[in-house]
């Protein structure tokens, strides 16, 4: 009998052993979320929503580690050349996620093959807004004036291949206009130099945007979404407001090294699913003008294909050259 119950505590040891390292009491350490953008951006804030909540019900602090530079390259390439254990993850928007395939001759990872796909953590529509200095009132101005100066508008964006960037690239495609794209390190600066006027206008994300037009320091023109956002409902879409065939969405995932064990991705992505049942994350995102992600790790899987399939042609139909 002793010898039966010692040779079971031996086989739940080796068993206990052989599991993934995911299965043994994760997290046992701090997790970092690596954000492609300066602090103060939409991406980071989410980042930052997140980390908060995680870090109370993981049991372990979950830490936003900024690393600025190429679109979110530089911290997408970090993640993806990271041990797969869960304990690095990559807080990305559709930029780093999959619109960068357009944008960058030579990626340092493939984005469709280089991660695993965790959850969906919101969706972000852009808002054009222009330093008041601009004479353009709305949609329609904007598009006569930018006619009437080809290539003289300076309009920002946080960088090569960000989701602001690919909504200018649009919106020049769609009305026919040509404007002048300077890029950022990140949202938050680009924001910066249209108060002071060092540009004259830019695609913000919401989150970016929402404080300096409640305060009256810029002009908001329309918002590049389907249907008006809920933080700001009397803001009309770009759509309705001028230019019939504009629409762009973006959004912004958690995803971790490719090759992350199962229990660790369903592990992580109930946490995520859970954070946004908590009123205090939801009161966060909608009033930063972001609209609630959730759902499976192939849904998010499903996103970063569509946005690179769509981000590949709107590149290819705009002409826009890659850069290295």
């Amino acid at each position: 009998m002793v010898k039966r119950v010692l040779m079971c505590a031996v086989s739940l040891l080796v068993a206990g052993l052989s599991l993934p390292a995911g299965a043994q009491g994760y997290p046992a350490k701090p997790v970092r979320f690596l954000v492609g953008f300066t602090p103060g951006g939409s991406v980071d804030l989410v980042g930052r929503v997140y980390s908060q909540k995680l870090s109370e019900t993981l049991g372990q602090q979950v830490i936003v580690e900024n690393r600025a530079g190429a679109g979110s390259n530089i911290a997408g390439a970090a993640v993806a050349k990271a041990p797969p254990d869960g304990y690095t993850l990559f807080v990305g928007s559709a930029a780093g996620l999959a619109g960068n395939l357009a944008i960058y001759q030579k990626m340092p990872y493939n984005p469709l093959t280089d991660f695993t796909p965790i959850a969906m953590l919101a969706y972000q529509a852009n808002i054009l807004i222009v330093n008041p200095s601009l004479p353009a009132k709305n949609v329609k101005e904007f598009i006569a004036l930018a006619k009437s100066r080809p290539s003289q508008i300076n309009v920002g964006s946080g960088g090569n291949g960000s989701s602001q960037h690919l909504s200018l690239e649009a919106f020049m495609k769609v009305a026919n206009v040509k404007m002048l794209h300077v890029p950022y390190k990140g949202g938050a600066q680009a924001v910066t130099d249209l108060l002071g006027g060092q540009i004259e206008a830019i695609f913000a994300p919401l989150p970016e945007a929402i404080p300096h037009f409640k305060a009256g320091k810029v002009r908001a023109l329309g918002v590049t979404s389907a249907k008006r956002a809920g933080a700001l409902p009397d803001v009309p879409t770009i759509k309705e407001s001028g230019l019939p065939g504009y629409e762009f969405d973006g959004f912004m995932g958690l995803v971790g090294p490719a090759a992350l064990p199962q229990d660790l991705v369903t592990r992580l992505n109930r946490e995520v699913n859970n954070a946004l049942a908590d009123s205090g994350v939801k009161a966060r995102l909608l009033e930063s003008g972001l609209e609630l992600g959730g759902g499976t790790p192939e849904h998010l899987a499903a996103a970063m294909r569509v946005q690179a399939e769509t981000m590949l042609k709107l590149a290819k139909d705009a002409g826009i050259k890659p850069v290295d």
